[in-house]
């Protein structure tokens, strides 16, 4: 059995800033033509390649956890009630994304920046696995607004897998660069 070693203050201030890095990306909306976008994507998937599974997970759930206790640091507010919004199965594919991210990355100590490009994909994957599935889910179940998988596919992949590449190519350029000053101890600790 492997022991875990509890999380160090030093990381849990980097999850904390995570957190708080998340919430102002939410914040932080840019108009396209159709729809616009935030940056949540970028923090969520750096906090797993930064952080580790572990710890890039706690930072996405506290986020989460603030989010559902009413604060709006959610894209569209917060509070108990978001959890029937339809975007909210993104929010969940934040925390199994960055664990997924931070999982594959941290297979390695230094990570190449292949696998840390392999491990952006494969967050990425997760939030949009969940997500459109949510979507789809309380869009025809609960609000009664039927819409079809190809109209899902069109406006929640398509329309936004440009921005979301851009996305997951910031992220791991800030990550090779970020990662000598956070995870050169972080990693270790799992």
């Amino acid at each position: 059995m492997i022991e875990r070693k509890p999380l160090t203050i030093r990381t849990l201030i980097l999850c904390g800033l995570f957190t708080a890095l998340i919430a102002v990306g939410a914040l932080i909306k840019i108009p396209l033509p159709g729809i616009p976008f935030t940056l949540q994507i970028i923090f969520v998937l750096l906090a797993g390649l930064l952080l580790g599974s572990r710890a890039g997970l706690v930072s996405v759930l506290v986020y989460i956890f603030v989010g559902l206790a009413g604060i709006p640091v959610f894209s569209g507010g917060g509070g108990l009630a978001y959890v029937f919004h339809p975007t909210f199965g993104y929010i969940i594919g934040f925390a199994l994304g960055a664990f997924v991210t931070g999982w594959i990355a941290e297979r390695k100590t230094q990570p190449s920046m292949l696998r840390l490009i392999l491990a952006a994909i494969a967050g990425t994957a997760v939030i949009y696995a969940l997500g459109l599935t949510w979507y789809y889910f309380i869009a025809n179940y609960y609000l009664n607004t039927p819409m079809g998988v190809g109209a899902l596919m069109v406006s929640g992949l398509l329309m936004t897998l440009p921005a979301d590449i851009i996305k997951i190519g910031l992220s791991v350029v800030l990550a090779k660069r970020l990662a000598p000053f956070i995870h050169a101890d972080v990693y270790k600790e799992a």
